[in-house]
């Protein structure tokens, strides 16, 4: 038989460090559902309705609670010139739609209120949100005319019109 005494100095500073390396794990997997370096302090929770709310309301947007539609779309396991280019909307913002290729994803729209020079025109604007295991992988927002355009999340300064034609 194998008997092993620890004082009781040693077992506090044990179970000291050992609290501290529970308490950095905690905060590194609760604390961001993206490495910080990708996530630009923007929380990317969205996994019920009040977090998906929040965070369009991250980038001033004003819609309606209820969306317009909700779809499941599947990202290509290889993408075409139409899915680079949006994936380069989605890399401006921190984001990279190759890491879930092949991989079934949540399509969340909701109608826009308040985009600058369209306010009381909530069918021409809309906010996609692409969304899996409730954290934001990818989104836009568009305009859903003719010849219209499509964008990353930031709200655009009222004057600018730095907007991507839609192809």
């Amino acid at each position: 038989m194998f008997v092993y005494t620890i004082r009781r100095k040693k077992l506090k500073w044990i179970i000291l460090v050992l609290l501290a390396v529970l308490a950095v794990g905690l905060l590194w997997y609760f604390g961001s559902s993206k490495p910080a370096s990708q996530s630009g302090g923007i929380v990317l929770r969205a996994g019920n309705a009040a977090e998906r709310l929040a965070f369009i309301s991250q980038f001033g947007w004003d819609v309606a609670e209820d969306p317009v539609q909700v779809s499941e779309i599947l990202i290509p396991a290889e993408f075409d010139e139409v899915y680079q280019k949006y994936n380069e909307i989605q890399k401006k913002q921190d984001l990279d739609l190759t890491l879930y290729a092949g991989k079934r994803v949540k399509k969340w729209t909701y109608a826009v209120r308040n985009y600058p020079g369209y306010e009381g025109r909530a069918d021409v604007i809309e906010l996609n949100m692409l969304i899996l295991d409730g954290v934001v992988i990818g989104g836009d927002v568009c305009s859903t005319e003719l010849g219209g355009f499509m964008h990353g999340f930031d709200l655009p300064a009222e004057s600018t019109s730095v907007l991507t034609p839609n192809p």
